[in-house]
């Protein structure tokens, strides 16, 4: 057995490595690239038949047959900045489509690409979702994000040999996920010694019963991360030298052999935003308050967090109010509304969407400890919120909710009357990069209408509201033909954007509507 790295000078053994040949898994693709661009067939459980299609090499953008298969895109948004790429729904049908990639930017250094269609967002594979609730999940997961995408040609085949309905987004079997693992040290250290072959690839040996195994590792599990940090570029010495500097306690990622094996075949890289958590020293806490006739009882600021970004806190809880009977504690950072990441969000639109819940509110926070350890391992805690389930919105969208507190006269579900008339709005992007709000088309009657208003975004502050028409959009009428494409480019198209509406028809909307008549479109891309 190998020398013990925890707190032991003894030198661990040398492994001998497992080792793909490089060459030959290229000459196997060049041997069937003939029949890749109509013959490969999708799996729904391992995702692809084709063993060309499974070979986990690192993306190549210069090589046109890495685009015929799934890729995996793990992305890491830098300090203040986005992924790097814009997502819109795919205008008239299902779909999530990367509508453009910033230059410079952690999406194009991964290989995203205008016109990959999304297929999946950490392990859970997205394509029938609705947009909204997409977006959330990228959102959820900052500041690191595994993407399953494919190319746009690819999956137009696809859809037309297996039908619409078909799932092709690979994902991991049920249970097999990596792990992130928090070990505290006892009297036989932390209970694993270290074995390793080329560089960078170092397994666990355990110790019966030790630290390792009472916090999850399982046996003989890789290492991948120590504390948020991959060791994939380390040598023996600095891995040595990085739990030493661990101290007390650590944070490990590790996949079983399992989970390697799987990985494998699928092409999917051994990804943090994976994993799942075991004994973990916190965890974020979801709190649901019922409103008082004195408030809720906290007070939300804007402050400078751990990191030194701007995040919104929670101070003055009042005893004895809501907030405090929730479990609310005065310093926790606001995480999430209605499990939708307030992340990036200024205040007066973290405060808009907390107003937008009502009387019923449901907060995600964390208190200093967890902020401080999800920020070491470089994680969204949102991705180890365990049995609490976000409240479904009012039209079972994404959105938090479409009803807006400041007009108590606005309901979704029972449109008021108001007399016809015309009005011009300009909007401009909000934080995310999106404008706000979602449109539906319907065959007769007024052809675009407005089906959605995101509280506090940039819609909403306009002015817009839920089943205004749309006349014009930049000056051009709608109801034509060429509605479709003109909608496709404003995503693109230089801000502000200019709608002329006209307001709810007098007989409501299902005066005009045909049932099953309605089809839901979103107007801009987000940025991510």
């Amino acid at each position: 057995m190998g020398g013990r790295v925890s707190g032991c000078d003894e030198p661990c053994p040398y492994a001998e490595p497992w080792v793909t040949d490089p060459a030959m898994e290229r000459a196997a693709d060049l041997q069937n690239t003939a029949s890749l661009t109509l013959k490969f067939k999708f799996n729904p459980k391992l995702g692809i038949d084709n063993p060309v299609l499974s070979l986990a090499e690192d993306h190549n953008p210069s090589d046109p047959w890495s685009l015929e298969r799934p890729r995996f895109c793990l992305l890491s948004k830098e300090e203040g900045k986005s992924f790097g790429f814009h997502l819109r729904q795919e205008l008239g049908k299902a779909g999530h489509v990367v509508c453009r990639v910033d230059p410079g930017t952690s999406a194009q250094r991964q290989g995203l690409q205008e016109g990959d269609r999304i297929l999946g967002v950490n392990n859970n594979a997205v394509e029938h979702e609705d947009y909204a609730v997409v977006v959330r999940r990228i959102r959820a997961s900052s500041p690191r994000v595994l993407l399953t995408v494919l190319a746009r040609h690819v999956h137009d085949v696809a859809r037309a040999q297996l039908g619409e309905d078909a799932h092709l987004c690979p994902t991991l079997g049920p249970g097999v996920r990596p792990r992130l693992c928090h070990i505290v040290k006892d009297e036989g250290g932390f209970g694993f010694s270290v074995t390793h072959g080329n560089q960078g690839s170092f397994w666990l040996v355990l110790s019966t019963g030790g630290a390792a195994e009472r916090a999850g590792v399982p046996p003989g599990a890789r290492l991948l991360e120590v504390n948020g940090v991959s060791v994939e570029k380390f040598t023996h010495n600095q891995l040595t030298r990085k739990l030493w500097q661990s101290g007390q306690q650590v944070t490990l990622l590790v996949a079983g052999p399992e989970v390697e094996e799987q990985c494998r075949q699928l092409g999917m890289p051994l990804a943090a935003p994976l994993a799942e958590g075991w004994a973990l020293p916190t965890k974020p806490r979801c709190l649901h308050l019922q409103k008082g006739p004195r408030g809720f009882g906290f007070l939300l600021r804007e402050e400078k967090g751990l990191d030194g970004r701007p995040g919104q806190f929670l101070w003055d809880v009042d005893p004895g109010l809501p907030a405090k009977k929730a479990g609310m504690q005065a310093g926790d950072r606001l995480v999430a509304v209605a499990g939708e990441s307030v992340e990036g969000l200024g205040h007066e639109e973290t405060v808009s969407r907390i107003q937008a819940q009502g009387s019923c509110v449901s907060l995600i926070v964390v208190d200093p400890d967890a902020d401080r350890f999800f920020s070491m391992v470089r994680l969204s805690p949102l991705l180890f919120l365990e049995n609490t389930k976000a409240p479904a919105s009012p039209q079972g969208g994404g959105s938090a909710s479409l009803v807006e507190t400041e007009d108590p006269s606005l309901e979704d579900t029972d449109v008021p009357s108001v007399p016809l008339g015309s009005r011009q709005c300009s909007l401009y992007p909000g934080p995310g990069g999106g404008y706000g709000f979602r449109l539906s088309c319907v065959a007769g009657g007024p052809r675009l209408f407005i089906s959605q208003v995101t509280p506090g975004g940039s819609a909403a502050r306009a002015g817009l509201r839920v089943g205004d028409v749309i006349l014009e959009v930049n000056g051009y009428p709608v109801g034509e033909q060429n509605d479709l494409e003109r909608l496709q480019q404003l995503p693109e198209a230089e801000p502000p954007l200019c709608l002329k509406l006209a307001a709810r028809s007098p007989w409501g909307l299902e005066a005009w509507i045909p049932p099953g008549a309605v089809e839901d479109w979103a107007l801009a891309s987000d940025l991510l």
